[in-house]
């Protein structure tokens, strides 16, 4: 049981478990637009996905402590490395349209880690994107919109249509959504001056919001110039889903709740949609 235990531990903390979530949208993306399976290009989501939620979690813990690393955290550095080379093996076998999109994402996510902002300006000691009030969640959801919707159609070599895009803006207010419960889990911790969600209007009216967003999340896809059954159904689970995630988030809830369960929804969406469509 212990070994279990920190298998599955690893697991969350390696950032395995949302790099799947992550290759379940982009899988999503494939099946929904009829797109060429590229296994490929969700190998290579797979290990970039790693290889940045990791850089982005462990940076200042490998920057400044790399000495006293605990066994986990270095296990964790090996896996980041390795997955890291993954993703450059895999990024040469992408088109090269795909590699020049891919490298504009790569840049808001090394600037969302790294300082290079005026400290008299933002977070004391923060000067990254992470840093500025507010902004957050919005990077997040725009960068996993981009990476799940639009690069798949890149690399594809398929013109980005009506249909793409309102895609595009409904996995953003999905992502959004689905990074309440994180918001609501880590006010405890999180510096006030980050002025996250929950921390500006609350949690009632941060669940609330989340709720508004779901509206349109779902009445987009009556405005696209196809419309598949198969989809609404799947839809209104997913709905459902992240309606049950997200009122039920509290301040002092287990972090498995939100690190697994809340990220096992796209996981969840891409098997209900498999299902039907067989």
């Amino acid at each position: 049981m212990r070994l279990l235990k920190g298998i599955f531990k690893f697991y969350i903390s390696s950032s395995i478990h949302v790099a799947l979530a992550v290759c379940s949208l982009s899988y999503i993306t494939l099946l929904t637009f009829d797109l060429p399976i590229d296994k490929i290009l969700l190998l290579f989501t797979f290990f970039a996905s790693i290889s940045a939620y990791n850089f982005v979690k462990y940076y200042g813990l490998a920057k400044f402590h790399h000495r006293k690393l605990s066994r986990g955290l270095r296990y964790i550095q090996i896996f980041s490395l390795i997955s890291f080379l993954s993703m450059v093996y895999f990024s040469f076998q992408l088109q090269t349209q795909t590699l020049l999109y891919l490298i504009v994402l790569a840049t808001i996510t090394f600037f969302y880690a790294i300082p290079f902002l005026p400290k008299k300006i933002f977070l004391e000691g923060g000067t990254n994107l992470r840093a500025v009030s507010g902004l957050k969640v919005y990077i997040i959801a725009l960068v996993w919109a981009m990476a799940t919707v639009i690069v798949p159609f890149i690399n594809a070599n398929h013109t980005i249509s009506l249909d793409a895009i309102l895609t595009t803006i409904q996995r953003f207010l999905f992502v959004l959504v689905a990074i309440f419960p994180f918001e609501i889990s880590d006010m405890q911790y999180d510096d006030l001056k980050l002025g996250t969600i929950p921390q500006k209007i609350g949690v009632k009216n941060t669940k609330i919001i989340g709720v508004v967003l779901l509206i349109p999340f779902f009445f987009l896809e009556f405005f696209k110039d196809t419309i598949h059954s198969e989809a609404i159904i799947v839809l209104l689970i997913v709905i459902g889903l992240s309606l049950i995630s997200l009122w039920k988030s509290h301040a002092r809830q287990s972090e498995y709740f939100t690190t697994f369960w809340v990220e096992s929804i796209p996981m969840v969406w891409l098997i209900f949609l498999l299902l039907l469509i067989a």
